[in-house]
């Protein structure tokens, strides 16, 4: 039997900001019993809710060096799902409001949960085969297991995984300030290891002595060897181009389920999604004040309002886009301007477009049951997993292609049958417009044609256990 180790700063239900945690939470339970035991080992954050805090049970404590001073590591543990999850308590690092500070806060914070994950080892009886780390928080653990464990019996042979959810967050501090924090030696801080830039970069140093290295889509990873996606690593992610992979996350096929979920209005199948869908708009429409109509086409958005996220798009066509036929859904908080532009237009036009400057689960599942299409004319995305909720209840995606949205939604081909959505090629404002009125022109000039591609849509996979299954390839390759 494998034995594989998360190690990761986030995980649901415990703690999440964004994808990391969906994807740590979610992946370990896909994995077959009889040949995998797979573990996850996260932070002991003060602000996770109380009913998780209760479950936890106390193993034990020791204390480790961190460089110039002995720091307390408490060990605690629950079950959940069927996995063993543990968490590493030092009221100093995870106490406060938040899971993440910023820099350089989170410097030391990272550098001693990654050197506390390692440590816990012998201690909990589990010698992994595979560490498989997430994100730059985690980017130390391979290089400590370089540097310190490795010469010890229990730790030799352990591999290591390093995952990049998004490459833009690498952990970078001036260089002087990570060697007195993590206690590396000089050595480790020179370009073809730590050093990124004059400065250090804990990612990097994740990247370099990681064994293996996947990142969250096939066209993200042949992205992220050029220049405008690398991040100043696209050399690095060349070089290593062999020990490198895409494998497109999931997303949890019983919490995003139109059968049963009980944020939407009115539940829906492949089979019934002709009858029953639009009474989640009709719904959607009273509750937001727009004008109620089952005919008109309704477009949401679920983001975070960022330019990554092709908002400065948008802005340019907004105008544009109110003068058509349809309806516009949003949901999502970020850069103060689009907030203000989306309650402007919501003002303007308040029949039309309805701007929900906040973030709520129930409303994201009302949002995706009930609209025709979704928007997300991303920049960059590693994944992205709004398409893959909006496949899941029929809703339409009209994407960028690129990283996982170009992997996940097939462009839709009038000539050929095909196609699951609708995608433009270029970052330009125009495309995506016309892009959105051809959606619009199928949506109302030929409803059987959309339908199609609602049957298409809803018919694809992207459950947790196909990506589990390459995941499985790799320890398998690896270990």
């Amino acid at each position: 039997m494998k034995k594989i180790l998360f190690v990761s700063s986030e995980s649901v239900p415990f703690i999440k900001t964004g994808g990391l945690a969906d994807v740590v939470g979610s992946l370990p339970k896909c994995f077959p019993k009889e040949y995998f035991d797979v573990r996850v080992v996260i932070p002991k954050y003060a602000c996770m809710k109380e009913q998780f805090k209760d479950q936890l049970r106390f193993i034990t404590s020791f204390y480790m060096d961190l460089n110039w001073r002995q720091q307390y590591v408490g060990i605690f543990s629950t079950e959940y799902e069927g996995i063993t999850f543990y968490f590493i308590d030092n009221e100093e690092h995870f106490s406060g409001s938040a899971p993440y500070f910023g820099m350089p806060w989170d410097l030391e914070k990272y550098a001693f949960f990654s050197k506390a994950a390692l440590s816990i080892l012998p201690v909990i009886d589990f010698r992994p085969d595979i560490i498989h780390c997430h994100d730059w928080q985690t980017g130390l653990v391979p290089v400590y297991l370089h540097e310190r464990f490795q010469g010890s019996e229990f730790y030799r042979g352990i591999k290591s995984i390093m995952t990049i959810h998004n490459l833009k967050f690498q952990g970078v501090w001036d260089m002087k300030t990570v060697k007195s924090i993590t206690g590396l030696p000089d050595y480790y801080f020179t370009p073809d290891k730590l050093e990124f830039n004059k400065d250090a970069s804990y990612l990097k140093g994740g990247l370099v002595y990681a064994d293996a290295i996947t990142t969250v889509s096939r066209t993200y990873a042949e992205e992220i060897k050029t220049p405008f996606y690398g991040e100043g690593l696209d050399g690095l992610m060349r070089a290593r181009s062999g020990d490198l992979r895409g494998i497109v996350n999931g997303i949890d096929y019983e919490d995003y389920n139109p059968e049963t979920d009980s944020h939407i209005y009115k539940n829906f199948s492949l089979r019934t999604f002709r009858k029953e869908k639009s009474k989640n708009k009709t719904g959607l429409q009273q509750e937001l004040g727009l004008d109620v109509d089952a005919k008109t086409m309704m477009i949401g958005i679920v983001s975070r309002l960022t330019d990554q996220k092709g908002f400065d798009l948008i802005a340019y066509m907004m105008d544009e886009i109110c003068q058509d036929g349809i309806q516009l859904v949003i949901l999502g908080t970020g850069d103060p301007k689009y907030e203000n532009m989306f309650r402007h237009y919501a003002w303007k036009y308040d029949k039309k477009v309805s701007a929900n400057i906040f973030y709520s689960e129930e409303m994201s599942h009302k949002i995706y049951a009930a609209c025709d299409a979704f928007l997300m004319p991303s920049l960059f995305e590693p994944c992205g997993l709004s398409q893959l909720m909006s496949l899941r209840y029929g809703t339409v995606p009209i994407v960028r292609e690129t990283g996982g949205l170009k992997d996940t939604v097939q462009p839709y081909n009038e000539y050929e049958g095909t196609g699951t959505g609708f995608s433009f090629a270029n970052y330009n404002a125009h495309e995506m417009l016309g892009t959105i009125r051809y959606a619009e022109r199928i949506f109302y000039d030929r409803k059987r044609e959309w339908n199609k591609i609602v049957d298409r849509a809803m018919a694809e996979d992207y459950s947790w256990n196909s990506s589990a299954r390459q995941y499985q390839e790799l320890y398998d390759w690896l270990a």
